[in-house]
């Protein structure tokens, strides 16, 4: 299976502190984040072409030297919907792979497993049953505590047909949905089921100081 990894990397990370782009933090190795995260999709095969949708084309240009030649690099958007819709212009094959770059842990059995889950569904996602007990709150009152059993937390890699996501999106867009996960967008769109596949904890996102090691 071709596929595009299409990497998410044009937040400010404001929670980090850092006064820059926290996918250029290194970790403990002294490599930035965003090369860890880009590993795991450089040593598939069937990864035929890598976008990163970067926030600063002149922090980019620092980088290209020492970044895959061949690695296409596309300008952010307002949101993340904004986004991804504008990397997957420039997306040249059938799957699509949309990823944080702030996962720098996603293990390659993690990407297998979303390849396997493609060949009986058009769209799949990395998820981890939810450890805490989630309750519904509004205006500072418990409402409802949800079933735990059924509840799980969206991860990415989140994988899918390209034409599909690509007009899932448009729609949301038109009827003024900001989706919080690509995903959604299918769920709410696509007429397709979206397959399930069990993560790891290990591939967290990393939002404050404390998750750099």
């Amino acid at each position: 299976m071709e596929y595009t990894a299409l990497i998410v990397a044009a937040g400010t990370g404001t929670r980090m502190g850092l006064g820059y782009n926290k996918v250029y933090a290194p970790l403990k190795d002294g490599k930035a984040i965003l090369f860890h995260t880009m590993e795991v999709f450089q040593k598939d095969p069937d990864c035929r072409q890598m976008v990163i949708v970067t926030d600063s084309w002149s922090f980019m240009e620092h980088w290209k030297g020492v970044l895959p030649q061949e690695t296409v690099y596309v300008h952010g958007g307002k949101s993340r919907l904004e986004s991804v819709r504008n990397g997957l212009l420039a997306v040249e094959y059938p799957y699509v792979f949309v990823h944080d770059g702030a996962r720098p842990y996603v293990s390659e059995a993690s990407i297998q497993a979303l390849k396997e889950a493609l060949k009986e569904d058009d769209a799949a996602l990395l998820m981890v049953p939810c450890k805490d007990t989630i309750k519904v709150v509004k205006d500072g009152y418990v409402q409802e505590t949800l079933d735990r059993s059924t509840l799980m937390a969206a991860q990415t890699p989140q994988a899918f047909r390209t034409d599909l996501l690509s007009r899932c999106l448009d729609e949301a867009v038109k009827d003024g949905c900001m989706v919080t996960d690509d995903a959604s967008a299918v769920e709410l769109y696509g007429n397709v089921r979206v397959r399930a596949v069990t993560g790891s904890y290990a591939n967290f996102k990393i939002t404050t100081p404390e998750d750099l090691r």
